[in-house]
């Protein structure tokens, strides 16, 4: 088996943007119609489905193990804030409508979260197909693996490094809070105790983030244009208005401060590496030929 490139980037040998062509010809306009419908009904709901599929790809590989009910889904950094599973096996059963058995939760939550991107404005990328959907979840590499709100940038950097993913990648990935909202409880230490942040934006923040209680109660993630996918999320954390301490930490007079800047700048740099990253991310340890299986509920495993 040879190893395809897609513009640079590496693909598994078993993945093909063309695997459903014969099989599934409908899948990929299904998948789209479902995501358009959700998320125009829903703009936030163009940021869980991203942040699902990450979520996915960062625990033993882009497998759908995010989707099975419990495990993965209980832990820390899943319980109580992933959201769109409804909407995924939505899709999923208008595609088993169409192709039984045959397009995997994987691939699907792979689709929806570049349409999603596309949906809010942002750019488009060629998926490369033919995951295969895992038959067990592991919530404790899900504690393990997943970055947390309160990471350092070297944290953030190993996390990434260990999923093979480097710097510039993790920057243009945690772009993707140009989109979507944050609970009080994610950064309720940062607006009442850290030093390097917008003393308005901070103000602001706290009449609905209280020291105490309101710990559910949500704000914008980028508070410039919060349902458009663009680079304004660099320009704020510039500004320091970054929302998580995760966020801010990307400038901070660090390391990471010059890629910030040139995606602050320059757009087209952001929409070329964000996608990138994207591809890379999307090929992490995938279930390819007869490993796993095809679900027919993305929610448990094939009786």
């Amino acid at each position: 088996e040879v190893d395809v490139t897609i513009s640079c980037i590496r693909i598994p040998a078993q993945l093909s943007p063309t695997f459903y062509d014969t099989s599934c010809p409908r899948a990929l306009a299904t998948i789209k119609s479902g995501v358009m419908a959700a998320v125009s009904s829903d703009p936030r709901m163009g940021a869980s489905l991203l942040r699902l599929h990450f979520h996915d790809c960062f625990v033993q590989g882009c497998d759908a193990s995010v989707l099975l009910s419990g495990m993965e889904q209980n832990a820390a950094p899943n319980n109580g804030s992933l959201r769109g599973f409804e909407v995924i096996d939505s899709i999923k059963a208008h595609v088993e409508g169409i192709c039984k058995q045959t397009v995997s939760c994987a691939d699907i939550l792979t689709v929806a979260s570049r349409d999603s991107v596309v949906a809010l404005g942002g750019p488009s990328w060629t998926v490369p197909l033919g995951r295969r959907d895992s038959i067990d979840a592991n919530e404790a590499a899900a504690n393990l693996d997943l970055p947390g709100f309160t990471s350092s940038r070297s944290e953030l950097e190993i996390a990434f490094k260990n999923k093979g993913l480097d710097t510039v990648d993790m920057v243009a990935l945690s772009g993707a809070h140009t989109i979507g909202q944050a609970q009080c409880g994610t950064f309720k230490d940062r607006i009442y105790n850290e030093a390097n942040i917008d003393t308005t934006f901070a103000t602001t923040l706290r009449a609905n983030c209280p020291r105490s209680g309101g710990d559910g109660s949500l704000a914008n993630l980028d508070t410039t244009t919060a349902n458009t996918f663009d680079n304004a999320y660099y320009t704020n954390l510039m500004s320091r208005k970054g929302l998580l301490h995760s966020d801010q930490v990307l400038f901070n007079n660090d390391t990471t401060d010059n890629t910030v800047r040139n995606f602050a700048s320059n757009p087209a740099a952001f929409s070329s590496a964000f996608t990138t990253a994207m591809i890379k991310m999307g090929n992490i340890a995938p279930k390819t030929g007869t490993q796993g299986q095809i679900r027919i509920s993305c929610s448990r495993v094939n009786s």
